[in-house]
């Protein structure tokens, strides 16, 4: 019998080169969602990724004096990038897609065809404004107090040549999509995208620009590209195989279950991207959640605002797990949450050290001092005291599913603490130290009470996977907990613990001194505010006089990375295959590995001295020499990679 399929998304993201907690919070939202449904048995795809293209990205990348391409690289695969984000965050995702990967590209070119044969994308010309943050059209109706009514910036008068697709074709039916199902959720966006966007009047969208050139080009009109949020939305069919070969998924797992989005962008997922797909005659996705903002100071956390949130500093100081777990324990999902760092401490304070973790170190603690790391089997019940635990617990399961079916992830979680609540005050019910003064007489209750606090954290343990797994694998570990009764299936199962192997562990939550966290936060923000030093030192310049036909025997290349690992036995070298344009797989080693992994280098195009004689190197032949850029920071020597464009050719020579 087949799994059943779940397909889930995050919105892909900008690639800011500020990251704060506001961008963890759909995609922790999402994952939670997805090792929820693994741990249910579904076969399940979570994607997430990059929207790498539009007019702010080029302007960004020329104020850096780089190409877009490489402004791009460097926030999505770079030190402290969005890969290294998520890596942190412990995101499970299935699959990351880049709007700038071959595969999509062209699928979006062959996308914005039909549509245009079709006779839904029309030739025109565009007057009116424009937000250049939000890359939005909007009519002057559609403004608020003059600006951008998503984000509140500045808009500008924009007049170009431009295709456009018929929107207003499809208003009724998407009034009625909106209406009269629950496509969209919550209900309180359908009221918004209903009466401010639809009831006055659904208008056409502008979709090809030519103001700019950093987007998919319509192939068949040069000078224009394709508008980004067309190019962003159909990620969620190309990223499975539509319009490409480079996945096979579609058939699997299109239409989405859901795709959660921030509430910023709901217009284009639960108006605009119905209505493309409708233009294609494919099938919806069976819904679009608009989860709320977390806000700081009242507003929403914003790099142009300066009021971000370091999710590095926060995971170092309070752990990924905390981290994960305040996010979707305070906020209820569908509305706005204000966040600070006295919530944060709190939350881990009285639920996870006070709770949570209070039950599992006295309940271990209690088990290893009075039985050692096994519980007898002869346990005497009584009736009076456990049965409410037993029934509370017993009963979790159920109630926590129907809450995250629902995507309330507070709430779930409420139901979970609930139970160790009750599971603490029975503790002090039933006294177990009380017990232990005669063990004669009370083995056998105590065994049982003991029991009833394993087994309820073993069932809690499951359910709150999704949230903190790592944390809970330690849990598993100290109850003993084997694989078979960390399951699903086991969660809704009383008396699955074998409860032979317990040992009493570190404490998973240490309680935070809040006076002392936020007087250390605040000392690191002020450090961080203060003007950067010279922290980089550059060798001095050589003086040496080259003359000219001795640097023109150098012959440097632009070569691509077909692929690149780690040379056995050395922890300096990496040995690198390149395209340098001949035909013939070139070899160069490179003792780069303590500053690059072999997966962030496949792919990119570096510059290599081509006509250096062959040299041995650990048992292999190096031939050639990539060129690197060397200085100390912190007064370490660091090497960088000379990178270049990927549109170079490989065997294009550099002079």
């Amino acid at each position: 019998m087949s799994k059943p399929k779940f397909y889930i998304t995050t919105p892909i993201y900008y690639p800011s080169n500020k990251l704060h907690i506001g961008h963890t919070y759909c995609t922790v939202a999402t994952d939670a969602m997805a090792r929820y449904k693994r741990l249910q048995g579904c076969d399940v795809m979570f994607l997430t990724g990059t929207d790498e293209h539009g007019q702010k990205i080029e302007g960004a990348a020329k104020e850096a004096g780089i190409t877009p391409q490489q402004f791009v690289d460097n926030i999505v695969t770079g030190p402290r990038g969005v890969l290294d984000l998520w890596k942190l965050m412990n995101i499970s995702y299935d699959r990351f897609i880049r709007t700038t990967d071959d595969y999509h590209v062209h699928a979006i070119q062959r996308i914005f065809k039909r549509m245009h044969d079709n006779g839904d994308i029309y030739k025109g010309k565009y007057v009116g404004k424009y937000c250049k943050p939000c890359e939005s059209f909007w009519t002057e109706s559609q403004l608020k107090d003059g600006k951008c009514p998503d984000c509140g910036r500045e808009v500008v008068d924009a007049e170009e040549e431009a295709y456009f697709f018929r929107l207003s074709k499809y208003a009724d039916r998407i009034q009625h999509l909106l209406e009269d199902t629950d496509f969209l959720e919550p209900r309180s966006r359908v009221n918004e995208m209903v009466n401010n966007f639809i009831k006055p009047g659904l208008e056409d969208l502008c979709v090809s620009r030519t103001s700019f050139t950093w987007g998919v080009p319509v192939d068949f009109d040069p000078g224009h590209v394709v508008y980004v949020w067309v190019d962003a939305l159909f990620n969620y069919m190309t990223a499975l195989g539509f319009e490409n070969d480079a996945h096979q998924d579609l058939d699997k797992f299109w239409p989405a279950d859901v795709h959660f989005v921030g509430k910023e962008i709901v217009r284009f997922h639960s108006i605009i991207w119905p209505a493309m797909l409708m233009s294609l005659d494919l099938p919806l996705p069976k819904k679009v959640y608009g989860h709320g903002w977390l806000l700081l100071d009242g507003g929403k956390m914003s790099k142009s605002k300066g009021n971000v949130v370091d999710p590095y500093l926060l995971a170092e100081h309070f752990g990924v797990d905390a981290l994960r777990f305040f996010l979707l324990r305070t906020f209820p999902f569908g509305s706005d949450g204000n966040f600070s760092n006295e919530a944060l401490i709190n939350t881990i304070n009285v639920d996870l050290a006070n709770d949570l973790g209070n039950l599992l170190s006295r309940t271990t603690a209690m088990v290893q001092k009075y039985f050692g790391e096994r519980l007898p089997a002869d346990r005497q019940w009584d009736e009076s005291l456990d049965r409410d635990l037993q029934q509370m617990a017993s009963g979790l399961r159920d109630e926590y599913e129907a809450e995250m079916e629902r995507y309330q992830f507070q709430n779930a979680l409420d139901k979970v603490f609930k139970v160790i609540q009750r599971a603490n005050k029975y503790i002090d019910e039933t006294a177990p130290w009380v017990l232990a003064k005669d063990m004669n007489a009370n083995a056998g209750r105590l065994a049982a009470v003991l029991y009833y606090l394993l087994e309820t954290t073993r069932i809690c343990g499951i359910l709150l996977t999704p949230f903190m797994p790592e944390s809970m694998d330690k849990l598993f570990q100290q109850i003993g907990a084997p694989a078979d009764c960390q399951t699903w299936e086991s969660a809704a199962q009383w008396g699955a613990l074998p409860a032979d192997h317990i040992s009493k562990g570190d404490n998973l939550f240490p309680r935070i001194d809040m006076e002392k966290a936020l007087a250390e936060l605040e000392e690191i923000s002020a450090k961080a505010a203060e003007p950067a030093g010279p922290l980089v030192e550059v060798e001095p310049q050589l003086e040496t006089p080259v003359d000219f036909d001795t640097f023109c025997a150098c012959d440097m290349r632009a070569v691509k990375v077909k692929a690149c690992e780690k040379v056995k036995k050395s922890k300096k070298l990496l040995k690198f295959t390149l395209d340098d344009g001949t035909g013939t797989d070139r070899t160069i080693l490179s003792g780069i590995a303590m500053y690059y992994t072999p997966e962030e280098l496949v792919g990119k195009t570096l510059v290599a001295i081509v006509n250096l004689p062959p040299r041995p190197m650990m048992g292999e032949t190096s031939c050639g020499m990539l060129l690197s850029a060397v200085h100390k920071e912190d007064g370490q020597e660091k090497l960088h990679l000379i990178m270049v464009d990927n549109s170079i050719p490989a065997g294009a020579r550099l002079c």
